[in-house]
C-alpha cells in the first residue's frame, strides 16, 4: 500500500506533515462507475480523540493539548482486477489548554487498511505539526491522504471487503482515558 499525504490548513492554524504530495494523477476511469462500493472509512472510536495532561490529576488546568477527528470522507476507484485507489480527507480540531507549553505541537495519527473487521493489511503513522496563532486556543485542519492503494486478489473482491481506519497514536494512559469516556474540549462552555 502506498499513501501520499497533503495538508490543507483551515482557519488560522498551520499544519505540516512529514511527507509531501505528488502531482495529481489523471483519472482513466472518469466515465466508468466502480463495479462495487468503496471501503468504509472512519475514525476508530477509541483513538478518535487525544487529551494530553501535565500532572497526575485529571483537571482542566492540567490540559496541555487536545485533538479530535471531526469528519472522515473517502473517494475511490477500481476496475477489473486492478487495486482499489482511495483518497481520504479528515477534518481535525486541535486545542491548546492552560498547561500547554508553546504555540506548536506535533500530533501523530495513523491510517490503517483492514479486511473488514479482521486483519490489518497495512498501517502507517504520520506526524502532523500544528501551530496555534498568538492568543488562539484552537485550530482546525483538513488532512488529505492521496492514493491509498489496496490490492485485490481478483475482480470479484469489492471495496466492501476493506476498511480504512484513522486515529491518534495514543499512550496506554490516553487510551484508557478514552475508554472510560472522559474528555476535555478546549471550547467547552463557549
Amino acid at each position: 500500500m502506498f499513501i501520499r499525504l497533503s495538508a490543507i490548513a483551515l482557519g488560522l492554524g498551520l499544519a505540516t506533515a512529514a511527507c509531501s504530495s505528488l502531482p495529481d494523477v489523471p483519472n482513466p476511469f472518469e466515465d466508468t462507475p466502480n463495479p462495487g462500493p468503496c471501503p468504509a472509512a472512519f475514525a476508530l472510536y477509541e483513538a478518535s480523540r487525544l487529551v494530553e495532561l501535565e500532572g497526575e490529576e485529571v483537571t482542566y488546568e492540567n490540559v496541555a493539548f487536545t485533538g479530535e477527528f471531526e469528519r472522515v470522507h473517502s473517494f475511490c476507484e477500481y476496475r477489473d482486477d486492478e487495486p482499489i485507489i482511495a483518497d481520504l480527507e479528515v477534518d481535525l480540531g486541535f486545542g491548546r489548554g492552560p498547561a500547554a507549553d508553546g504555540d506548536r505541537h506535533t500530533y501523530t495519527i495513523f491510517v490503517a487498511v483492514t479486511r473488514s473487521e479482521t486483519t490489518v493489511i497495512e498501517r502507517q503513522e504520520f506526524p502532523i505539526e500544528v501551530r496555534f496563532d498568538e492568543g488562539e486556543d484552537r485550530t482546525y485542519i483538513r488532512q488529505r491522504f492521496d492514493r491509498i492503494e489496496i490490492p485485490r486478489a481478483h475482480e470479484n473482491i469489492s471495496g466492501s471487503n476493506f476498511e480504512i481506519l484513522v486515529g491518534f497514536v495514543l499512550s496506554e494512559d490516553q487510551l484508557e482515558f478514552n475508554r472510560r469516556g472522559l474528555r476535555f474540549r478546549v471550547d467547552a462552555g463557549q
